[in-house]
């Protein structure tokens, strides 16, 4: 007889299933803002690699091809001024979702460990610690967490749902504070190409992390800063024993980037000019909706990167769900994200201009 797997919460979006038949009702048709999934277009140059490598009958390499290494590394050495990352120190992720749930099971985090988790967080940081056995606790700062001796500390900046970036002096003090503790720091920096009126550090940063990647890796996506999300295309860097120790427990599991994806990758992080076009189109959207926002008298609270506002009308998060769905909006409650997002919305910026457009309108007139 199987044994059940560890309890897990209820998936949060099966709880807004009436808001969302409600919203899906509305005679102007139902604005998305809901998820962050990307509408606008995969790149062209994307495109023609993808078709130009459809002839790959052969597995895949797990930490990817020596181009695709090289090209994240020059990416990451260009953008998030990583200097002095090696091969061993790069590898891939079937898209990183997969790699946040996994990563605490592959570091062999064990049964009743801590894992530090961020205090409004995407739930699969908590996932992936429960499905190891392990106990998440959410923590905004290193001095919340100061009594605690984790095995793991998440950082997430910008962070969803809140679209806070830390500073460098908060990503350097989240480091001193895992590297104190003997815990493995993993940043998710997958919403940091869109830092709006704060500018993102990468703990790959030399002035964060004092020249050494020792304890650290940091976790990004082309889903976002490439609309890539239907690839699953992802990797990860930092330390170079962990991130090789990783990939040899990955080839043992099979988790394999396919290889036309490893080829589109591959140019587009070589290829920062459609990474600005994406961030003028979700700028646009992000002053209509927080002018309509600004009308219809909410408050919007950090939000100074990523895609999303996190905004506030002095109620609990589900009424205001509640209510936009009756203008056939649908929004995320803050609680999907930890009790401190109890009176907040999540609103994604990820929607064509067309239905963004449309959402403005309906939530100026609220």
């Amino acid at each position: 007889m199987m044994r059940p797997g560890p309890k897990l919460p209820e998936f949060p979006w099966d709880t807004i299933a009436d808001q969302a038949a409600r919203a899906r009702a509305h005679p102007g048709g139902l604005c998305d803002l809901s998820v962050g999934t990307p509408v606008d277009p995969v790149p062209e140059i994307a495109q023609t690699a993808l078709r130009e490598a459809a002839d790959s009958p052969s597995y895949p390499q797990v930490w990817g091809t020596p181009t695709l290494r090289q090209a994240i590394i020059g990416y990451l050495g260009r953008r998030w001024r990583a200097v002095g990352l090696v091969e061993r120190g790069v590898s891939l992720a079937v898209g990183t979702k997969e790699f946040v749930a996994a990563l605490p099971t592959l570091l062999g985090v064990r049964p009743g460990d801590t894992v530090v988790i961020p205090e409004a967080a995407y739930p699969t940081y908590a996932v992936g610690a429960l499905m190891a056995g392990a106990r998440p606790v959410p923590a905004a700062s290193p001095e919340q967490a100061a009594d605690l001796q984790p095995a793991l500390v998440w950082t997430n900046s910008p962070n969803n749902p809140t679209g806070a970036a830390d500073t460098l002096e908060q990503t350097r003090a989240w480091i001193d504070y895992a590297r104190s503790k003997g815990a493995v720091l993993a940043a998710d920096e997958c919403y940091g190409e869109f830092g709006w009126t704060a500018e993102p550090v990468s703990i790959l940063d030399g002035a964060a992390n004092g020249g050494s990647f020792d304890g650290l890796l940091s976790l990004t996506s082309l889903s976002k800063r490439s609309n890539l999300a239907g690839y699953r295309a992802g990797f990860v860097a930092g330390d170079p024993d962990l991130v090789a120790g990783l990939t040899a427990l990955r080839q043992h599991l099979g988790l394999m980037v396919p290889a036309p994806v490893q080829a589109a990758m591959t140019v587009l992080l070589g290829d920062q000019s459609h990474v600005e076009i994406q961030r003028g189109r979700y700028a646009a959207r992000r002053v209509l909706l927080l002018a309509a926002l600004a009308e219809a008298g909410f408050r919007v609270d950090d939000s100074a990167a990523g895609l999303y506002l996190w905004a506030t009308r002095g109620e609990t998060g589900r009424a205001t769900v509640d209510a936009l769905a009756r203008q056939g909006i649908l929004v995320a409650p803050g609680d999907f994200y930890g009790p401190a997002g109890a009176d907040h919305v999540r609103i994604a910026l990820t929607a064509t201009d067309e239905r963004v457009a449309a959402a403005a309108e309906r939530i100026a007139a609220l």
